[in-house]
């Protein structure tokens, strides 16, 4: 039987690149969970994903993280990815 745990990455970038790594994060796969963060440390964005959310799914996500990222000089994303153990 499997237990499923969490393990997070952070990655500091800029704000014109945020869409960009997220996108490449989410293609990498067993992401839970995206947060992006102001350079002061407090998450302006909070989106759960679930396993199976690729394409046309995550494109309104994207448009909210686009959004955000415009505001932004540098930020940080904060990566929830699932272990199966």
């Amino acid at each position: 039987m499997s237990q499923e745990r969490y393990r997070t990455e952070e990655f500091h970038v800029r704000g014109e690149d945020i869409v960009a790594k997220i996108k490449e994060l989410v293609h990498e796969g067993n992401i839970r969970r995206v947060i992006i963060k102001n350079e002061q440390g407090r998450a302006l964005v909070d989106i759960p994903l679930t396993v199976g959310v690729v394409g046309a799914l995550i494109a309104p996500q994207l448009a909210a993280i686009g959004a955000v990222a415009a505001l932004l000089t540098n930020g940080t994303i904060v990566v929830e990815k699932a272990d199966v153990t």
